[in-house]
């Protein structure tokens, strides 16, 4: 595995980090109902996630998430895959989030 499994505490330090990005892996409707400020959403069910990813800056740091932390944790391994330097998954996704005191 060449990502990371973090809890919301961890992840929201380290948004406050220079060279971190924060990607939302969800559909559009989803991420309409909540999401992360500042999170970029390339959704990973579109046909065109392979192609948007290979335009992102591999020297970034990528804090990624989706609604449980199955789907991110697949785009961690995907992005490894590709070259990308560190990469996060959100466990727990939104719902672990939305229980955290960092979304309070």
């Amino acid at each position: 595995m060449n990502y990371k499994n973090i809890n919301p505490e961890e992840f929201s330090k380290l948004m406050s980090q220079e060279g971190y990005v924060v990607l939302d892996v969800r559909s559009e409707r989803e991420a309409a109902q909540a999401s992360i400020p500042g999170s970029m959403l390339i959704d990973i069910m579109n046909p065109s996630f392979a192609s948007e990813v290979e335009k992102l800056d591999k020297s970034k740091n990528y804090l990624i998430y989706c609604r449980s932390g199955q789907r991110s944790g697949s785009a961690c391994g995907y992005m490894a895959g590709l070259g990308f330097g560190e990469l996060y998954n959100l466990a727990g996704g939104i719902l672990a989030w939305s229980r955290s005191a960092v979304a309070a």
